[in-house]
């Protein structure tokens, strides 16, 4: 038979590629053909999946004694326990333990909990736990005794199909005792078989539904129900909600047709699929649980009755119903049923897309499955149920297994449009979860958007979770995450925080965050802390007023703990970490000054506004460092600067306390650092010379003449008295004499600025020289101004001085210094 079957099949072929062929096949052939096609391909799977079983077989006395004894358990099989773990899973993700399905995945992490066909080939998914609990016991009828409807099985043949039937594993959880070759060649005549059954029950189906349409034409008062139009001499249709789950609806109904003089009796059963792991062979027609509350009122519903014209014909009923089987329709599936049925309201639009998105979802490629946002944020935000909104976002937050940057901003711009859509609560209680639930997952892109999504569902979130929950999810990955990116993008979600907090109990934890974040050895999240977490904290920090009086305070104290403890070896990655901070709170130090200033209350943006240079302020490393942005806007930052050096050139800093303390406290301490900076160290010379550069040119040319000059000055005691004294010369060799020259008088370099720099060197040397001091300062300040070559001829100037001075220690001086 099987060979016969084969040459049908190959002269089905040469018929319909045969130039002097039929070319027009019919079209039930040409599925069939599909369909053995397919049949073929899956009795090859299956010979390679039970040849594997097979090498992997429990001996056959093994098995007598299994069965003999059933206090002793056959082994799990690899394949059985995967299967089991993937349910199992499944179960807690759906009942909400969702910490106990992390761990549970992390202990077996070689299976991917989120693709069934992880589990096997060609492998059918069994119901889900409850399911398979609650039908139990159900399945005691033997074999023998059951026969598929519409279909004719001579008893030889039933005998002969029953051991197939039950040697065939339907799930792997029976020991099989027949030979798998034997099975196979079964199988292949099984197929046959079913292909039959398929055609007889698709026609039975298509026989079925043209009564039903027939009954729709001869019925012209009562409203059309998701496709059943009641008959007039219908009885009255009884509604049984199934007890189990709530979830599908039995509709009966039983007619005497006297038309026909024969005693019909027609059981129409329409079940819903609302769980999205119910098989299909369970459906027909879907009907939503709280939609059968409408069924009962529907008649005094306000929708319109549908009508159809009615044939002036007289054709019998039974004429109508086969011309209508040949309408091709499919409603023996999930599918066929949800096409069956056309949406009436946006509440049923909502509940069909959350029963078909989970089916669409994993049929989508990866690669497109961002197209699919908008659909599931649309339907998470407006689903009646909370648990299918849950599954939804879970789906949203596990659309893409590994999401790159671009998939990724697209699932936070549908985040952050969720949250606008639903607010706080339902964010807290519907988005939360799936950041916390991925917080350790061990693919480096999810917790990336996890990350991301702390930050940018913060203006969303009620402010006591910010400062709590979230904050606390922050400081989490920022100690524990290996992975560079995501601590990155942990910084950056804390600063986004530290601007929307408002609880001052937090400071001090933002603190240590700060810390942590700048001594982090990745130089990427150590650029994010200056560019968004130290900017965001410092402009909280000066809400508080805690800017000048302990954030700034703080980090110099370290600085100078660091260098009373380096005498031996200071830790120069330390004290850039802490110097780098205070140069990244310049431009908010400089904003509070003028914010505090005498003048604030005058500045008014009326008429022309001056301009701000170009290079009035350095560069700054992120737009939160930019004084303007700052400040509110360049306009009236403008405004601001002008009054501030007329301030400062004509009426000083009286009653300007903000200015003060950087003028008598901030200053002072910081000179009084440098000194004690080793100058060889070249590292830590460089540091503090950009930092005072930035400081002088953010605070601008009027202060640095008049405040920071001075102050250098007097400490240096550049005067000819003081050539013998050790005491007053002392600080000559120290680091301040490179600072200075670098930092300072380097901001400016207008003629007389760079005048003043040749002037200041050329003293150094003269006073080092005749006081038979130590050259290193000297040396360290030529390096430092060596490295930029627009000072190379200002350097040769200082040196041509040295070289025609009239001392001989000058002289000698200025020849060591062409060595450097």
């Amino acid at each position: 038979d099987r060979a016969g079957s084969i040459s049908t099949l190959d002269s089905l072929d040469f018929a319909r590629y045969s130039d002097d062929g039929n070319r027009e096949t019919d079209e039930r052939v040409a599925v069939l053909e599909f369909e053995l096609r397919k049949a073929k391909e899956t009795i090859q799977a299956l010979r390679a999946n039970l040849t594997q079983a097979a090498e992997n077989e429990v001996p056959l006395q093994e098995r007598k004694n299994y069965k003999s004894s059933p206090e002793i358990q056959e082994p799990i099989r690899p394949l059985e326990k995967r299967a089991l773990n993937f349910l199992v899973n499944e179960f807690l993700l759906k009942n909400s333990y969702k910490l106990t399905s992390i761990t549970f995945s992390d202990e077996n992490h070689d299976q991917d909990f989120e693709l069934w066909d992880d589990v096997g080939l060609n492998i059918p998914k069994p119901p889900d736990l409850l399911q398979l609990y609650r039908d139990f016991g159900n399945h005691h009828v033997t074999a023998r005794d059951v026969v598929d409807v519409s279909v004719g099985v001579e008893d030889d043949e039933l005998e002969a199909a029953t051991p197939v039937l039950g040697g065939v594993p339907v799930f792997e959880t029976t020991p099989q005792s027949i030979e798998q070759c034997l099975i196979v060649q079964k199988l292949e005549d099984q197929i046959s078989v079913l292909n039959g059954e398929k055609w007889s029950l698709m026609e039975q189906i298509q026989r079925l539904e043209s009564e039903i349409d027939f009954l729709k034409n001869e019925n012209f008062a009562v409203s059309t129900v998701y496709g059943v139009a009641p008959h007039p001499s219908l009885k009255q249709v009884p509604l049984t909600v199934s007890e189990d789950n709530g979830r599908y609806l039995d509709m009966k109904s039983s007619e005497n047709d006297n038309k026909d003089g024969n005693a019909e009796e027609t059981n129409l059963s329409l079940s819903a699929e609302v769980d999205s792991r119910t098989s299909k062979d369970d459906t027909l027609n879907s009907v939503p649980r709280k939609e059968t509350e409408k069924l009962s009122s529907c008649a005094q519903s306000t929708k319109p009755a549908v009508h159809f014209d009615k044939p002036n014909r007289k054709l019998s009923p039974a004429f109508h119903q086969a011309l209508l089987s040949f309408c091709r329709m499919s409603a023996d599936s999930r599918l066929g049923s949800e096409v069956s049925r056309i949406a009436d309201s946006e509440k049923s639009v909502m509940l069909m897309l959350g029963r078909c998105l989970p089916h669409i979802v994993p049929n989508v490629l990866l690669a497109k499955r961002e197209e699919l946002i908008p659909l599931i944020l649309c339907t998470a935000c407006l689903h009646p149920e909370p648990k299918e909104r849950d599954q939804l976002l879970h789906i949203l937050f596990n659309l893409i297994k590994r999401p790159d940057d671009e998939q990724r901003q697209m699932i936070l711009t549908g985040c952050v449009a969720f949250a606008r859509h639903v607010g706080p609560t339902r964010v807290e209680a519907e988005l939360l979860p799936q950041c916390w639930e991925q917080i350790n997952h061990k693919y480096p892109e999810r917790r990336l958007l996890v990350a991301e999504s702390c930050g940018a569902l913060a203006p969303y979130l009620p402010k006591e979770i910010r400062s709590s929950l979230v904050l606390s999810m922050l400081q989490q990955m920022l100690m524990e995450d290996k992975a560079d990116l995501v601590r990155e993008a942990v910084i950056k979600s804390l600063g986004i925080i530290m601007g929307y907090i408002d609880d001052p109990d937090k400071y001090q934890q933002g603190f240590e965050l700060l810390l942590s974040a700048l001594g982090d050895p990745s130089e990427r999240v150590v650029s994010a802390t200056h560019q968004v977490f130290l900017p965001a904290y410092a402009a909280w920090t000066t809400e508080l007023g805690n800017l000048q009086f302990h954030l700034i305070p703080t980090l110099l104290n370290k600085i100078e703990k660091l260098l009373r403890e380096g005498e031996h070896g200071l830790d120069e990655h330390k004290l850039h970490m802490y110097l780098s901070a205070l140069q990244s709170l310049i431009p908010s130090l400089f904003a509070l000054v003028l914010q505090n200033a005498p003048f604030t209350s005058k500045a008014k943006l009326q008429g022309e506004v001056p301009q701000i240079e170009v290079t009035r302020f350095p560069r700054p490393v992120s737009p939160l460092q930019d004084v303007a942005i700052i400040i509110g806007s360049r306009e009236q930052l403008a405004v601001l600067l002008q009054l501030y050096d007329y301030q400062l050139e004509h009426e000083g800093t009286t009653g300007w306390e903000t200015l003060l303390w950087v003028v008598n406290q901030l200053l002072p301490q910081l000179i009084e650092i440098v000194g004690k900076i080793n100058v060889a160290s070249t590292a830590c010379v460089h540091e503090f010379s950009r930092f005072f550069w930035r400081l002088c040119r953010t605070f601008g040319k009027i202060f640095t003449n008049t405040k920071v000059k001075p102050q250098f000055q007097e400490i240096l005691r550049l005067s000819e008295e003081n050539i013998d004294s050790t005491a007053g010369n002392g600080v000559l060799t120290k680091a301040t004499v490179p600072i200075y020259a670098t930092g300072v008088l380097t901001c400016y370099i207008q003629e007389e600025d760079r005048k003043l720099l040749v002037g200041f060197l050329e003293d150094v040397m003269t006073m080092l020289s005749l006081s038979h001091a130590p050259l290193d300062s000297l040396k360290a300040s030529f390096v430092e101004l060596g490295a930029n070559p627009a000072y190379h001829e200002l350097l040769l100037t200082v040196l041509w001085y040295g070289v025609v001075h009239t001392s001989a220690l000058v002289r000698c001086t200025a020849a060591r210094m062409f060595e450097v």
